[in-house]
């Protein structure tokens, strides 16, 4: 599935330092400007290709983050093999369609105030 590696622990990363010299650079498809881009293909296949060639490892974070509510939502096994094709849709349905969707019947968790 996909590769946790690229998530920092989770946190967002703030934009505002410059790329480290060599840092290799894409124009990020869900951000619409040039940032940071993946170390190595995130994913199998097709789709894989084409979110290291589009997506920044910020936008990969925020699919992280939704893919764990895909997940349990959707209770995907991550090896079943149409479980990852459903994962698939989600993420070009992501980066590259018009955003994701929530499960119908999505109830977003209560913020702990």
């Amino acid at each position: 599935m996909a590769d946790e590696k690229c998530n920092d622990a989770g946190r967002p990363a703030t934009s505002a330092a410059p790329a480290a010299p060599g840092t290799r650079m894409v124009k990020c498809v869900k951000f619409g400007k040039e940032m940071p881009g993946l170390d190595r293909i995130p994913w199998k296949g097709e789709i894989g290709k084409r979110v290291y060639e589009n997506v920044s490892k910020e936008a990969w974070k925020l699919w992280l983050e939704h893919s764990k509510m895909v997940m349990n939502e959707y209770r995907l096994n991550p090896l079943d093999p149409n479980s990852q094709k459903i994962m698939e849709e989600q993420m070009e349905q992501f980066f590259f369609g018009e955003g994701a969707r929530l499960p119908e019947g999505y109830v977003a968790p209560r913020s702990k105030s």
